[in-house]
């Protein structure tokens, strides 16, 4: 199978440089969207100087098993009908946290159309719960 695919590669080594520019475009744009992606120290950071404000898009049950200290819970599937509960925000940068950072991005990408400054914890809840960092439940 591995013969196969190298000898695909050097017969046709155009078609596969270009499936890897591609590859890389698409990786770059994922990545990019919806904004910065910030550690969990730069969100502590933030949060300590009250510059940012924590919204976790996990549902409520998940949500309820634990989440980081003051986050506003707003499901990702209610985002749009609730979005004016953040108005009062707008001066801060909003940190999307979801369950491992799979929403993150897209909604952080939607509140920052919206006029909101928006950045995305990397690795969302996981990675906080990774560091050995505080939840409330």
């Amino acid at each position: 199978m591995l013969a196969h695919l190298i000898e695909f590669a050097t017969n046709h080594y155009l078609l596969t440089g270009a499936f890897a520019v591609l590859l890389v475009l698409l990786l770059v744009t994922e990545l990019n969207k919806g904004g910065k992606s910030l550690s969990t120290r730069e969100l502590t950071a933030l949060v300590n100087r009250d510059e940012g404000i924590v919204l976790d898009v996990r549902n409520h049950k998940d949500f309820a098993t634990g989440h980081i200290v003051d986050a506003l819970n707003i499901p990702y599937d209610k985002l749009g009908a609730r979005i004016g509960e953040l108005e009062k925000h707008k001066a801060k940068t909003i940190i999307v946290v979801d369950a491992m950072g799979q929403h993150a991005g897209t909604v952080a990408g939607i509140l920052q159309k919206a006029g909101f400054t928006a950045a995305k914890l990397g690795g969302g809840i996981a990675s906080w719960r990774g560091d050995n960092l505080p939840v409330v439940k």
